[in-house]
């Protein structure tokens, strides 16, 4: 059984209780606990919940289910959508996250998205430490049909990152998106380098449309909200996209992100093939846990 339809079951157990007092409340703010969504977003929701039912005049389980997927998808929902900022052009994408959670197929990924949409891409290596980054990225350029900035291993990234702005300004490109570096968050120097890349593209293109989005694994749970807190002291987070996003994954950390930060998820991987990043779909996401 994945874990979406256990959180169901759980849930179902909640409200089938036919009561809503305050074991009610108690199991509902565990069973949010356990969907990851972490222990303080859990008592906003379930203190949220108490009061919109109190106010409503809310007398039903049922109509308690409604009205806390309303909540859930008013933390999730944002007001432009999720969509990616383009506009003014070049955009500078920055795709920012630890090691290990999919960062250089998702900006792979992105670029035929976005090729397939009729725009004109660049992608930037910036990882410059990781050995087959570049070459892994090389992969999907060419497979998008895009153009590839990189240089030798080792390189200074915020070098590599001048060049593909530049390349991205001569050929009037609609987006660079920028591989960067896995780091531990808690590593200052790799972060620092990370600001460093951000004031290059204030500096090289000011003006532009930016984006810097975190890609979080779905199975991470809480440790997500705590790499979203030390990223956001070195670039300003615009974004979120969770990938491994599926039946298996728990999916809290875009509840426990998004909820606690206020930064949206903006799209989602649900597997290994190209067209898997999708949009996030707030209702739809909410409709997994509360059918």
């Amino acid at each position: 059984m994945g874990f979406f339809d256990k959180l169901k079951t759980h849930f179902s157990g909640v409200f089938a209780a036919g009561r809503l007092d305050d074991d009610f409340y108690d199991e509902l703010e565990e069973a949010l606990i356990t969907a990851d969504v972490g222990a303080g977003l859990a008592d906003s929701l379930t203190s949220a919940l108490r009061d919109r039912v109190k106010q409503q005049g809310i007398k039903e389980p049922e109509q308690a289910k409604e009205a806390l997927r309303a909540l859930l998808i008013d933390r999730l929902s944002t007001r432009d959508g999720g969509a990616i900022a383009l506009s003014p052009a070049p955009a500078v994408i920055l795709v920012v996250g630890v090691n290990g959670v999919g960062k250089t197929t998702t900006v792979g990924k992105l670029a035929l998205r976005l090729k397939k949409s009729g725009k004109r891409v660049v992608l930037c290596a910036g990882d410059t430490f990781r050995a087959a980054a570049a070459d892994q990225l090389e992969i999907w350029s060419n497979r998008a049909g895009v153009e590839l900035v990189r240089q030798h291993e080792g390189a200074d990234p915020a070098a590599v990152v001048f060049d593909a702005l530049n390349a991205a300004r001569a050929r009037a490109a609609a987006a660079v998106l920028v591989d960067t570096a896995g780091r531990l968050h808690n590593k200052t120097n790799l972060m620092q380098e990370l600001a460093k890349i951000g004031r290059v593209a204030d500096r090289e293109l000011p003006g532009r449309a930016r984006e810097c989005l975190l890609v979080l694994d779905a199975t991470t749970g809480q440790n997500g909200l705590a790499q979203a807190v030390e990223f956001a002291k070195s670039v300003p987070l615009t974004g979120l996209i969770i990938t491994k996003m599926d039946g298996t994954a728990k999916g809290g950390v875009a509840l426990a992100v998004s909820g606690a930060m206020g930064v949206p998820v903006k799209l989602v991987g649900v597997g290994e093939k190209p067209e898997d990043l999708i949009d996030f779909n707030a209702p739809d996401f909410v409709r997994e846990i509360l059918p």
